[in-house]
């Protein structure tokens, strides 16, 4: 493994979309896809971009060090603090009341123990002064909320389910054993997201040139291995990269996302597919110093 932290800076604008599925429900909402209530476009959560991240980081290294996944599903997030202890070979006897493995040193140590084994503690970073005090790391890398391009249209299914869940139920029912629920899906929405990687966060993480490439991975491939009835049909479109030459940068971010325009070709008919967008990208405007990449 490349323990080198990167030296460059990276903007990206990453494009996903969904067809008759729920991309990220609300679950104050009754799980309804999630959206702008003045404008009516889509969102998508950050943190729903960065599990499936991590789910694919799991399925492809197999969830050990260096590429350990630190917040997944069930985890006792304490327990892997003190495998962080355990690891630098530091051994406490904590009073009573006394908040157990404290020390500006020995923290320091255990968050870099963190940060070597756990994939998402030096890509995303992670607040690890819970309890077992492991310091908190600042996320190289950053995700905003996914937008959709336009509006979304929320569609709400009626579906009947052919069994009930008590006796008591198929008995109101004399023997029906059928019930009705509601299934609500995006008929189509192209969604874009844009992503930071800071090169100083980075030094401090170890977040590395292997790590970079394996987060492009996850982009490219993660819906691939997240499907569900629920979501329908959902496909990475487009990983747009700039690369900057120096780790402070050399240009702005937001006139860098200005490069690249989607537009729906035809706009007296809802967009059903990916093919109903186009997408420009202005290579002329290019800033001096930053490279643009393809990824998809």
């Amino acid at each position: 493994m490349n323990n080198h932290p990167i030296t460059s800076r990276y903007d990206f604008v990453y494009m996903f979309d969904v067809q008759d599925g729920n991309p990220n429900g609300d679950p104050d909402a009754g799980s309804l896809p999630r959206m702008d209530s003045e404008t009516g476009c889509g969102l998508v959560t950050d943190v729903c971009l960065k599990r499936k991240v991590r789910n694919y980081v799991t399925l492809a290294k197999g969830d050990k060090p260096p590429f350990e996944i630190y917040v997944k599903e069930k985890a006792i997030l304490n327990r892997q603090h003190e495998r962080a202890y355990a690891g630098i070979g530091v051994k406490f006897q904590p009073k009573e009341n006394e908040r157990p493995w404290k020390g500006g040193e020995t923290i320091d140590v255990a968050r870099a123990w963190m940060c070597r084994n756990f994939y998402d503690v030096r890509t995303f970073g992670a607040v690890m002064s819970t309890g077992v005090n492991c310091g908190q790391v600042r996320g190289p890398v950053q995700l905003t909320f996914a937008r959709s391009v336009d509006p979304i249209l929320l569609t709400e299914h009626s579906i009947t389910k052919m069994a009930v869940v008590s006796e008591a139920e198929a008995e109101k029912q004399a023997g029906g054993n059928r019930s009705m629920g509601r299934k609500s899906t995006v008929p189509y929405g192209l969604y874009l997201s844009h992503g930071f990687i800071s090169a100083h966060l980075a030094d401090q993480s170890g977040f590395n040139a292997e790590d970079l490439d394996l987060l492009w991975e996850s982009l490219s491939n993660m819906f691939e291995h997240d499907r569900a009835a629920a979501r329908g049909m959902m496909a990475a479109r487009k990983l747009f990269v700039f690369k900057h030459e120096s780790a402070l940068g050399n240009a702005p971010s937001n006139k860098l996302f200005d490069l690249i325009t989607v537009m729906c070709k035809d706009k007296s008919k809802p967009a059903r597919s990916f093919a109903d967008y186009e997408v420009m990208v202005n290579r002329e405007g290019l800033p001096k110093g930053v490279i643009l990449e393809e990824k998809i």
